[in-house]
């Protein structure tokens, strides 16, 4: 699994009209500006306001309860150490209008990328509306989008965030180095001083608050977890981690390829290639077993290279083609060490069929049987189709936020330096310090690019000791990258989510 892992995801807009000066931070009011103010001050040439808003008010029935709410659609300046905007974040605020503000949770919500925008969670998961999808999460036509009966807004307030150049967040001036931006600790920086901003301007400094981030987003989260706490004095209740990177926790070639086998299971028992015997056990009572086998044999055998004996080797490789459904003799042939590229374009080679990066579910068709790796990501393929029209339409015709900016669903942020990534040990140092920090992990079973072994080996990793373990949950599902696409899995997990943020509210002092 790479470090930095070009994955999911974000969405929003940009107003345009003529340029404002941006206001110093201190004294910036709300702006409430109408679309049909917006389309008044247009001017011939596309300009960028990185400080305008949109209001529409709305209803959403979620498990049977009427919530009326307000979603706030604009831009908010990122301020430079002279109190100059030098960017404009696109942000969606939802905000329950029928219960009091007061210490009502505030989650703020981070896709990944790092060149993605937050449209994936925005739609697919938390927000107020539903993308249409089928129940396993494929696109459907006629696009469109509908009520989310298990969004989160009926227990908190949520704002979804696009990094520069996702959605529609932009740089003001070209003059602005890009460096302030496109990196692990650049990221986690200007994003803690936009947190800050948001969250004075609108008043949420007493609502205990969560960040939510998935694949690069957890990346994102476990960084600023700290960061907000050493740099803004801003202490958080929850994490919430879904489908995470390796935060910077070194593995070693050899660790990285045992890490695997889990996953490789795991999608080998979707698809069938396992014999009877495993076949024919839940998923959950599988896998146990391929994890112990990873941790005690496989590992150390990988370790030991070429000292390793020829006979203890073809006995590793027999197991190993047992669990990933893989022949013996391929495995034998890549000395125990399969790579992801490799799986997804062997394990159905002989149907004609890779299998998806992201979500092993999804099958791609190569222009070539032959190969060691797929053509095309399938699952992303399909997502891009499925997400691309609706958060285009919603955004316009729901919100009422118009413009003629592009939506980056990705957007370049090359080049990314991705030096000095301790985003891991960010983390565990911000729940150490702060003892309402509480953690929450969602993987996917069928997620080849962020696994689901290597989100608990994180765990194992960041807290060696086991004194966190009582505030630290993991939780898999039958799904993949973005378990929530999966019906079945959306309900179970907002529910988590739910239980998550209430148990996290503490009644007592913070103190060990």
């Amino acid at each position: 699994m790479n470090k930095l892992i070009l994955c999911c995801f974000a969405a929003t807009l940009v107003v345009f009209h003529t340029a404002a000066q941006a206001p110093k931070p201190a004294a910036a009011p709300v702006k409430q500006e109408t679309a049909a103010d917006a389309r008044k001050n247009t001017s011939p040439d596309l300009s960028f306001n990185p400080d305008a808003v949109v209001t529409t008010n709305h209803t959403v029935t979620i498990k049977g309860q009427k919530v009326a709410y307000k979603a706030i659609a604009g831009t908010l300046p990122v301020w430079d150490e002279d109190g100059k905007a030098i960017a404009g974040l696109f942000y969606t605020y939802y905000e329950r209008t029928d219960a009091a503000k007061g210490g009502r949770p505030l989650v703020i919500s981070f896709n990944g990328g790092p060149g993605s925008a937050s449209v994936w969670m925005h739609i697919g998961y938390t927000g107020p509306v539903l993308l249409n999808i089928d129940d396993e999460g494929y696109p459907v036509q006629p696009y469109g989008y509908k009520e989310n009966p298990y969004s989160i807004l009926d227990v908190a307030d949520i704002v979804y965030v696009d990094p520069v150049n996702t959605g529609y967040s932009r740089i003001v001036g070209k003059d602005v180095p890009k460096t302030k931006f496109f990196g692990v600790n650049a990221d986690i920086k200007y994003l803690a001083d936009w947190i800050n901003t948001f969250v004075t301007r609108y008043d949420r400094w007493g609502s205990p608050k969560y960040l939510i981030g998935e694949s690069y987003g957890t990346t994102r989260v476990s960084g600023l977890a700290l960061e907000l706490q050493q740099a803004h004095w801003m202490y958080l209740n929850g994490v919430i981690l879904v489908s995470p990177t390796t935060l910077g926790i070194e593995r070693g070639t050899a660790t990285d390829a045992a890490l695997r086998l889990p996953y490789f299971a795991a999608t080998a028992w979707y698809h069938k290639k396992l014999a009877a015997t495993f076949q024919q056990k839940e998923l959950e009572a599988f896998l146990p077993e391929v994890e112990d086998f990873t941790m005690n044999q496989l590992l150390p055998a990988l370790n030991k290279g070429s000292l390793l004996e020829e006979a203890a080797k073809r006995s590793i490789a027999e197991k190993m083609a047992a669990y990933s459904g893989l022949s013996q003799q391929v495995i034998l042939q890549n000395n125990l060490d399969i790579s992801a590229n490799l799986f997804w374009k062997e394990l159905l080679r002989n149907e004609g069929f890779t299998i998806g990066r992201l979500d092993s579910r999804y099958k791609g068709i190569d222009k070539r049987d032959g190969g060691e790796r797929p053509d095309f990501n399938a699952e992303l393929t399909a997502w891009l189709h499925a997400f691309t029209p609706p958060v285009n339409m919603y955004l316009r015709n729901e919100l009422n936020y118009k413009t003629d900016y592009p939506y980056n669903v990705f957007g370049s942020v090359w080049p990314w330096d991705n030096n000095n990534d301790r985003t891991g040990e960010n983390l565990r140092s911000a729940m150490s310090a702060n003892p309402y920090l509480h953690l929450l992990v969602q993987s996917g079973y069928y997620d080849g690019a962020c696994d689901y072994f290597n989100a608990k080996y994180n765990l194992w990793q960041m807290d060696p000791s086991g004194r966190l373990k009582d505030r630290i949950q993991w939780a898999g599902f039958r799904s993949g990258h973005m378990m929530y696409l999966r019906k079945e899995d959306l309900k179970t997990s907002t529910e988590q989510i739910r239980a998550f943020i209430r148990a996290s509210i503490p009644s007592k002092a913070a103190k060990y």
